[in-house]
């Protein structure tokens, strides 16, 4: 599995940008266009839960290459709360109800831009993984904190 690169990230805001798709760069993913220097294999994208917006989803991932079937597609428009996509140029993972984070439209207030990506507050990035439980997201933690304090810094 090759690793994620910025111009995934690019296609993803271009053709997302396209359709209209209301999401938030988010995990480790969300870190790396924030500046945090690590690596990912997958991008994960905090998606806006809404019937339009799921519909705008399927058209951007048909229209960057991922062969969606008719189950996948339905799970995408209802924002099923987690689907992973390994089905395309790059994989992909669609969170529609985050650990850690309350609602779409509150992650949204306190998004930052980055070159035009909607990126998750480091913060909720942060929430996110601590909530999750997952023995990956804890040992990153330490890691994560310490980039907050320098991010912040740096703002």
């Amino acid at each position: 599995m090759a690793a994620f690169e910025y111009r995934q990230a690019e296609e993803i805001r271009d053709v997302f940008a396209q359709h209209g798709v209301r999401y938030l760069f988010i995990g480790k993913s969300g870190a790396l266009l924030l500046g945090f220097p690590d690596t990912t294999q997958d991008a994960d994208l905090f998606v806006d839960k809404s019937p339009a917006n799921g519909r705008a989803l399927v058209a951007a991932l048909q229209q960057l290459g991922f062969e969606l079937t008719d189950q996948r597609i339905a799970e995408i428009e209802r924002g099923k709360d987690f689907v992973q996509l390994k089905c395309g140029p790059f994989d992909l993972d669609l969170v529609f109800a985050p650990d850690g984070i309350e609602t779409f439209d509150n992650a949204w207030k306190r998004h930052v831009e980055v070159e035009g990506f909607p990126v998750c507050h480091l913060d909720d990035i942060i929430a996110s993984k601590e909530a999750s439980g997952r023995q990956k997201d804890r040992e990153s933690l330490p890691r994560l904190r310490s980039f907050r304090d320098y991010w912040a810094n740096r703002n």
